[in-house]
């Protein structure tokens, strides 16, 4: 039997009511713990409480603009009453504008850095407060390749991702100076197949898409538990993300002229887009949309270099023959 490795624990999960956090909402159920969910879309929200419920679990929904300091403290104040606690705080919320720099309005782009960016250090500042007097806690930011990488097109959720990265760096620095023993972490996401996909403010002619190798949501869910048990300073999720992140330290002029190349056609597919279809940029779209986006056939739910993360003994003990073999092939020769 599996032990339950956060029961009782009190997880916060910010974009909780689809894509990813509706995934991460997921598997920490799967592991015991109570969730708090913070997200606009109501009819999410409701839906994934009842899935927690359904594996066991207690959870709370509450409705939330991360983009709102003022919401986010509110919130954190109302999940310590009702839950007594917060061990673990996972910003997750995002939102983006897909299109070039030179048609957005600033007003989205406005919208953009207030969520992406700011949504995480609210959330942030809210677990901090929480968790300073306690001198315990984890916090796990949630940033992706384009942390390290632009790409044409999402100059606004790049830069937000840029920004988290700095950020974490100074905050981990000032964490360690006062020897607090509060963990904080960041996780670099690859592609995904996610619900932004359909949700996201476009101004391109086709239909968006994740672009290059695209994971699952549910993959990317279990590595931020991984992350959560075992507080790796930061985790690159996926092959795709290390190579991107390596590539750009090292050939970021050849970069600018690939992606000049491939990025506006690898972030669209071949469908027009809907003129009149709505997007989640400054509302939240009604129903309950779930974790997964449309991609299913083209996305990957295993990475080799996560698997060998996570079975170290194994992976271990399998190089050791590997030499063992080689060595004995070269003595017989």
């Amino acid at each position: 039997m599996n032990t339950l490795r956060f029961k009782d624990q009190v997880v916060v999960v910010t974009g909780a009511s689809a894509g990813l956090g509706r995934a991460i909402v997921r598997e920490f159920a799967k592991e015991g713990a109570n969730i708090a969910l913070l997200a606009r879309g109501e009819d999410g929200l409701n839906a994934a409480v009842k899935e927690v419920e359904a594996l066991g679990g207690k959870a709370k929904a509450y409705p939330t603009d991360v983009g709102d300091p003022d919401q986010v403290e509110s919130a954190a104040a109302a999940i310590e009453r009702d839950f007594g606690t917060i061990d673990v705080w996972i910003n997750n919320a995002m939102n983006s504008v897909f299109g070039p720099f030179k048609e957005i309005e600033m007003q989205d782009y406005k919208r953009v850095v207030e969520v992406t960016y700011l949504g995480q250090v609210y959330g942030t500042k809210a677990a901090l407060k929480r968790m300073l007097p306690k001198n315990n806690g984890t916090i796990i930011l949630i940033g992706s390749a384009l942390a390290y990488r632009g790409i044409p097109l999402q100059s606004a959720y790049c830069g937000a991702k840029h920004g988290i990265h700095g950020f974490f760096e100074s905050l981990r620095a000032e964490l360690i100076h006062d020897q607090s023993n509060i963990k904080l972490s960041m996780v670099q996401m690859p592609a995904m197949n996610t619900t932004q996909f359909g949700f996201v403010k476009s101004y391109l002619p086709n239909k968006p898409k994740p672009m290059g190798k695209i994971f699952q949501p549910e993959f990317a869910a279990r590595t931020i538990v991984h992350v959560a048990l075992h507080h790796d300073r930061e985790f690159y999720v996926g092959y795709p993300t290390i190579k991107t992140i390596l590539g750009n330290k090292i050939v970021p002029g050849f970069l600018d002229e690939y992606l000049a190349k491939t990025g506006y056609q690898g972030q669209q597919t071949d469908e027009p887009k809907d003129p009149h279809r709505d997007n989640n940029l400054y509302h939240p779209l009604p129903g309950d949309h779930g974790a997964r986006g449309p991609f299913n056939a083209e996305a990957t739910d295993f990475s080799p270099r996560f698997w060998m993360t996570t079975h170290k003994l194994i992976t271990a003990g399998s190089l050791a023959l590997l030499a063992a073999g080689v060595g004995l092939l070269f003595a017989k020769k």
